[in-house]
């Protein structure tokens, strides 16, 4: 007798990437490695910042000298940000960004897109997310209606339904209570 496994559960993790705003004209360029290094895009937005979101983005650096500069730099221009997917995801994003700084990144990293995209300490071309946390944090900023695994509950459960689920069926069924088709099914 054949028993039946089910398919066994493969933890995909998600981090944040930021096309940041000196090196927007390479998109499709930097898309391209992402997606040959592994990761699934599963979301994508090209938006800009005003300086006071750069300023909530970036809280946990307030505080540190170049923090000014982060911001007015953020808010320069438009950024596309992405969530990516894959085993793994904030290790191995972290590993093809290289260091945060781009100069230092081009003697120790030369490979990694920071040392291929950057200008200097400040400006490196991307983001990445530092810890899985960080990551989850981010992309709710970024991505308010995105849905994170573990699949939410409690209070964030509540708030997504009533946020995305219940105006859609609200308004599913008041037109279905409209219509009052002969035959529903």
């Amino acid at each position: 007798m054949e028993v039946l496994m089910p398919e066994p559960q493969i933890y995909v993790e998600r981090t944040l990437a930021i096309i940041k705003p000196d090196v927007i004209d390479k998109e499709e360029e930097i898309e391209d490695l992402i997606l040959r290094s592994g990761f699934h895009i599963i979301q994508k937005r090209k938006l800009q910042l005003s300086p006071e979101q750069c300023s909530n983005f970036y809280a946990e650096q307030f505080g540190k000298v170049f923090f000014p500069n982060l911001t007015a730099y953020m808010s320069s221009g438009p950024i596309v940000a992405m969530i990516l997917a894959r085993n793994c995801a904030v290790s191995y994003w972290k590993e093809l960004l290289g260091p945060s700084n781009s100069l230092r990144a081009r003697i120790t990293h030369p490979h990694s897109l920071r040392a291929f995209y950057g200008t200097d300490e400040l400006r490196n071309g991307l983001h990445g997310s530092l810890s899985i946390s960080s990551a989850e944090k981010e992309i709710r900023f970024i991505f308010p209606e995105a849905i994170l695994e573990p699949v939410p509950t409690g209070q964030r459960a509540r708030d997504y339904l009533n946020l995305y689920v219940k105006p859609t069926l609200l308004a599913g069924l008041t037109a279905l209570c409209k219509e009052k088709p002969a035959d529903p099914m």
